[in-house]
């Protein structure tokens, strides 16, 4: 992938050094990772992971202490640097796309920590991966979730690292389109397992979010090289549900689902690709 050169956001705090401001509690986290510690303390404590996914989804908890203000990242800091040419591409894209439909994208921010930081859905940790706040707009991510993604989940590439970014922008995008409102306000009338199923739906929709930005950014910028795309698609197939499923407890549970499987999330992240039309990206009124 070539990104190096590449103009970089101006929207990434970074909190690793302990800055970051107050947060609140409340509110819901989104997220690409959140099932992995869900089945890890499933798989290794005896928890139910519905239970630890709803203490991630509905805050509870102390709220984290007060720190300094975050600021940018230091100039030389590779990781850093990849995760702002990959935001600033996302804003680009969907500025471009959200102006052809006659609408108006808002940048979100993204914050860079490490073991924990307020947000307006309460404290995020590290071992949540990497997700989106719609309380305060921000994608909060550990960037040694990369590592995880690449040792211990089978996926390693750069393209792979964008994807995740690219998904919790897409969350960003749900939120801006008002399907965070809508998805909040049906899963009151739900059972569980309804709320499981929608929550599979904003998953393999936020995918699909993330194939559109990748094919309009390859239109514009030509900057995927051989292999890109198989290891995004890659990512997206070793973070299924099933797949986490099989090798934390060595079994699959479809009603616990959240993300939805393997097949679903590589399905729908190619379906964005496919052509980059948002309208493809209907995953509530697929049956499928």
């Amino acid at each position: 992938m070539k990104w190096e050169g590449q103009e970089q956001s101006d929207n990434v705090e970074d909190r690793r050094d302990g800055g970051g401001g107050g947060g609140g509690i409340g509110g819901r986290h989104i997220g690409i990772g959140g099932i992995v510690i869900a089945l890890a303390a499933s798989y290794f404590f005896g928890i139910n992971p519905l239970t630890v996914l709803g203490l991630m989804s509905g805050g509870g908890g102390m709220p984290a202490a007060q720190t300094a203000p975050a600021h940018a990242p230091p100039p030389g800091d590779k990781q850093a640097e990849f995760v702002s040419v990959v935001l600033r591409d996302t804003e680009k894209e969907w500025t471009s796309i959200f102006q052809a439909a006659g609408g108006r994208y808002v940048d979100p921010k993204l914050v860079l920590f490490r073991g924990e930081t307020p947000t307006a859905c309460g404290t995020g940790e590290t071992a949540m991966g990497p997700f989106y706040c719609p309380g305060d707009s921000k994608v909060y991510l550990d960037l040694n979730f990369f590592d995880t993604l690449s040792r211990r989940l089978g996926a390693p590439g750069q393209f792979a690292e964008a994807y995740v970014v690219a998904h919790e922008v897409g969350h960003h995008v749900q939120h801006l389109l008002g399907i965070t409102d809508k998805v909040d306000a049906l899963r009151q009338r739900q059972s569980q397992a309804q709320q499981n199923a929608t929550s599979v739906r904003v998953e393999l929709q936020a995918d699909c979010f993330a194939g559109v930005w990748a094919f309009h950014s390859q239109q514009s910028k030509g900057w995927l090289e051989t292999g890109d795309v198989e290891s995004a698609l890659n990512a997206a197939s070793q973070i299924g549900d099933d797949t986490l499923q099989r090798h934390s407890q060595g079994r699959v549970v479809p009603e616990s689902f959240t993300h939805g499987t393997s097949a679903q999330r590589v399905g729908w992240f190619k379906r964005g690709l496919a052509g980059g039309d948002i309208k493809q990206c209907d995953t509530f009124s697929s049956s499928e």
